[in-house]
Parts: C-alpha cells; sequence; structure tokens
C-alpha cells in the first residue's frame, strides 16, 4: 500500500494542484491507515486486504482521541484514495464507500466584536517597521477575511492601492480578488513607503532579515499584540476571518458574496455564519421584543 500511497500522493500534487497542508493531511491520515491495517492483518497492507469492517474499526479506535471533524476528515483521505485506485485499475470497488461519515459538531465559529476587533488592529502604535508591518498584517487580515497562507502568499504586486484590491491565491490554485478597505491601504501604504517601495516581485510581508513571512510567523505576530489587550481572549488569525465575515453577515451583506469573498467552494461551508447571524437576531429581539421579555 506504501506505493500506491506515494503514488496518489504524487496525483494530487501534480494534477489536482492540492495545497501543501492538504498533501500533508493526506500523507500523514494515509500512512497513520496503512500501519492500522497492517497491525490488524499481520501481513503486509494491501489494499485488497481492507474491507468496510476493518475501516469501521480503525474509526472507532480514533474516536477514542479525536473530534468527530478529524474522524471525517481522515475518512475523506481513505475515501479519496480507494477512488483512485479505482480510476486507475487497481480495484474495482471501494470499501469506504460503506462507511458513513461521522456528523460534524456544529460549533460557532468565534469572531470578535468591533470593538475588539478595532482595539486587535489599532495596538501597534510604534513607528518602527516592524510595528508597521503588524498593524499592516492585522488590518489586511480583518479588511480582506483572508486565509494566512494567501496572506503570505502574497506579492507587492498583488495589491493595487489605488483600486482598493487584493488578488490572492487560495485552494487549489484557485485566484480571487478581494476588495481592500481604506484603513487596510492606509496602513499598507505606510509600511511599503517605509520599505523604500520594492519591486513588484517582492513577497508583501517580510521578516526582519527580508525573506517572505511565514504563516507560523504571522500567529506570532497576532499572539504578541493580543498579550497587550488584557480582557481579550486567545484568539488565532483564522479568528480575523471569522471576524470579517460574521460583521460583513451582521452588516447585510448575501450570504453568496460571503462566499465568493471567503473563497469557499461551497454555500454549506459559508452557511456557519448564519448561526452567528441567528444568535445575534435572537438577543436583539430578546432585548427590544415586548412579549420576549420575563
Amino acid at each position: 500500500m506504501e506505493q500506491e500511497i506515494a503514488a496518489f500522493i504524487r496525483h494530487l500534487e501534480t494534477e489536482r494542484n492540492v495545497s501543501p497542508h492538504t498533501l500533508a493531511a493526506y500523507r500523514s491520515d494515509l500512512a497513520q491507515f496503512r500501519e492500522f491495517v497492517r497491525q490488524e492483518t499481520g501481513a503486509a497492507a494491501e489494499p485488497e486486504g481492507v474491507s468496510h469492517l476493518l475501516i469501521r474499526r480503525w474509526l472507532a479506535l480514533l474516536h477514542r482521541d479525536h473530534t468527530k471533524s478529524s474522524v471525517g476528515r481522515k475518512l475523506a483521505a481513505v475515501r479519496a484514495f480507494f477512488k483512485h485506485l479505482i480510476r486507475t485499475g487497481r480495484l474495482v470497488k471501494n470499501p469506504a464507500e460503506l462507511v458513513s461519515t461521522p456528523k460534524k459538531e456544529k460549533k460557532v465559529p468565534y469572531h470578535l466584536s468591533i470593538d475588539e476587533a478595532t482595539a486587535l488592529v489599532e495596538t501597534p502604535k510604534e513607528p518602527d517597521i516592524l510595528s508597521l508591518r503588524d498593524r499592516a498584517i492585522l488590518e489586511t487580515l480583518y479588511s480582506c477575511g483572508v486565509r494566512v497562507s494567501e496572506l503570505t502568499g502574497l506579492n507587492i504586486g498583488g495589491i493595487d492601492l489605488d483600486d482598493g484590491t487584493a488578488r490572492v491565491l487560495g485552494k487549489g490554485g484557485k485566484e480571487r480578488i478581494v476588495p481592500v478597505g481604506s484603513i487596510a491601504r492606509a496602513a499598507l501604504s505606510h509600511y511599503l513607503t517605509a520599505r523604500n517601495h520594492p519591486p513588484l516581485d517582492a513577497p508583501l510581508f517580510t521578516n526582519a532579515r527580508g525573506g517572505r513571512l511565514t504563516p507560523r510567523s504571522v500567529r506570532r505576530v497576532v499572539d504578541k499584540h493580543i498579550l497587550r489587550i488584557a480582557a481579550m481572549r486567545k484568539i488565532s488569525p483564522h479568528t480575523l476571518r471569522h471576524t470579517f465575515a460574521t460583521h460583513l453577515l451582521e452588516g447585510g451583506a448575501d450570504l453568496r458574496a460571503i462566499q465568493e469573498l471567503l473563497g469557499h467552494a461551497s454555500l454549506s461551508t459559508t452557511q456557519k455564519y448564519t448561526h452567528v447571524g441567528i444568535d445575534r437576531l435572537m438577543e436583539v429581539y430578546d432585548k427590544a421584543h415586548p412579549k420576549a421579555r420575563k
């Protein structure tokens, strides 16, 4: 099975153009599954020896210390792997098709209030270049709702400060245009001026040595400024993406438009923000409607 997994990963990388993060997840999940099959069967793990019952036993084991969403992701990796083996003529049946995907927990994404988001993005106040960079990072994350990988992948030529747009490369190599608000544009302009306006093919955000900033470094930037706001919970850069979407929805934006801005392939992914909107509506109703009061 090891060779088949390697061939499947190459297929994803070269023909499907999936992101490095997704590749790493598939590689890890399938290696874990192969090891389970080897231990259970006591022989070389071969695709022909895998049954739907064996996959169910693996999932039952995973449920002990994994969330339902994590188990579902691992099952999706196995299911896609066997589909690939059928397409290439290696197998005729997909044992994973007989295994149901675990129902995901309905988690409402945590988001900041408008006051909290404003306090966070305005935290970097020093006039040095790193502080200007951090302010531009936070403003861009909140203004554009981009993923961290999309942010760090931006070159200077991908931002049009005159038009107020950014061209980002999302999951699966799909490009989209997102608007950049005036305050974020001002922060970016101050930062690029401090960098003496580098060439268009240079990374938009760099570290102290001039190299492209990594997603992990962006996490450290957010953590650094969160510590300066005592009342705020621990958040991640992705929280600003949730905040962006929630504030748009609360402001009356159409769900389809939010889907396009976030780069979601499916509207069902975007619909999780409607739960936040409904919670807000119920709160307003409870406060305003005379028959809602106790």
